[in-house]
């Protein structure tokens, strides 16, 4: 099939399945089309199959900001006409199932198949909002199939924005292949670990992650145990998480790695992902980290759940409770044949559940569908 593919190029958990996916799909002899302002940052290897296509904006007075949707609905019917596209399969309903409607308005009488995919903040943030809650549940009603990341992110849809559209449940995958158990004793070096438990945390720092209670965590589980802290990624709370870590006296024990860092090489060297986030429609992370044997300690909260299975995989508390997340920090860290034991199963999990292959032919059967005009989604 020829499929058109528009997500956010930025580091973000969406951008980077989009990016996946379309690497995977070029792989089962896809030819595949990116389409948005900038190249995915993911989006580096050389393939035959896979094109990506800028969409040009145009800076006038008259705009006071340049509106993209506008232009992205035109490149997405520019591409699907000079390239015969079958598919538009567009990550995050604002503002990419809105241009893909738009796209098709251009196109008409001609219908490009479009296929939505929700991966959390576009419905718990953008779309519950008034100011887009109308054009956010239109967008997904226009579209010809809908995917959510989990069922927790389903039925927020459904409930949030009233939806009728059926919703495909297609978790997020990872490839157990690059996302391995290895640790480089270099890689530890580097970093000047040295030898001890090492904790970790990935995020983009938004308050939604509750960086500062990691900090905190760390302060006392430190105490115990002379373990170390990695944090991988930036963000607004990026520079509170410093200051509180100096007001509590462990700034030297803790490694702020940015975002340069390649998250497969960093993830072995840890003991346990700490992910205390307030929700996670999914957690992309959590599934890379048990993919490299590393257990998971987060709160309950969104569709977690649906991938840490609590005491299997890792840890899961009610929200807001530090005071168990140390607690369950500490027992893993301190009891190592139990450490080993999660590791293994939820290396284990990540690979039969959530292999890029599985996952894959999942989003390969909801296009067959689309693309022969049958009814599509399970509600």
């Amino acid at each position: 099939m020829r499929i058109g593919i528009t997500c956010y190029p930025s580091a973000g958990g969406s951008g980077v399945i989009a990016t996946e996916l379309g690497h995977s799909l070029a792989a089962r002899g896809h030819e595949i089309h990116f389409i948005s302002y900038s190249r995915p940052f993911r989006l580096e290897r050389r393939n035959d199959s896979i094109r990506f296509h800028k969409v040009k904006t145009v800076t006038y007075p008259l705009f006071k900001y340049p509106p993209y949707s506008l232009a992205l609905a035109v490149s997405m019917a520019d591409v699907a006409r000079n390239f015969h596209l079958d598919i538009l399969h567009v990550h995050y309903a604002i503002p990419h199932a809105t241009s893909a409607y738009l796209a098709n308005e251009i196109l008409a009488p001609k219908h490009i198949g479009v296929v939505t995919t929700l991966h959390g903040t576009d419905i718990t943030l953008v779309g519950s909002d008034k100011t887009f809650y109308d054009i956010t549940r239109l967008s997904i009603e226009k579209s010809d199939a809908v995917t959510a990341v989990s069922r927790f992110l389903a039925d927020e849809t459904k409930e949030t924005l009233n939806v009728t559209k059926p919703i495909d449940v297609i978790p997020n995958f990872v490839d157990a292949g690059v996302f391995r158990e290895e640790a480089s004793r270099e890689m530890r070096e580097a970093i000047g670990l040295g030898e001890g438990p090492v904790l970790i945390h990935i995020s983009n720092f938004r308050k939604v992650k509750n960086t500062r209670d990691v900090i905190r965590l760390f302060a006392k589980v430190h105490e115990q145990t002379g373990a170390r802290l990695l944090l991988v990624g930036d963000g607004p709370e990026r520079i509170p998480c410093r200051i509180l870590a100096e007001e509590l006296g462990i700034q030297g024990d803790i490694r702020f790695l940015g975002n340069r860092v390649i998250v497969q090489e960093i993830l072995p060297i840890a003991d346990a992902l700490l992910l205390p986030s307030t929700v996670e429609s999914f957690g992309l992370v959590a599934l890379e980290a048990m993919a490299c044997g590393v257990p998971v300690i987060g709160y309950e909260g969104g569709g977690l759940p649906e991938v840490v299975r609590h005491g299997k995989d890792g840890f899961l508390v009610p929200l807001g409770d530090l005071e168990r997340m140390i607690e369950m920090t500490l027992e893993l860290l301190q009891n190592a044949e139990r450490r080993s034991t999660m590791a293994a199963t939820a290396r284990r999990r990540a690979i039969e559940s959530f292999s890029t292959e599985r996952i894959t032919a999942l989003y390969e059967d909801v296009y067959r569908r689309v693309a022969n005009g049958g009814d599509t989604g399970v509600r």
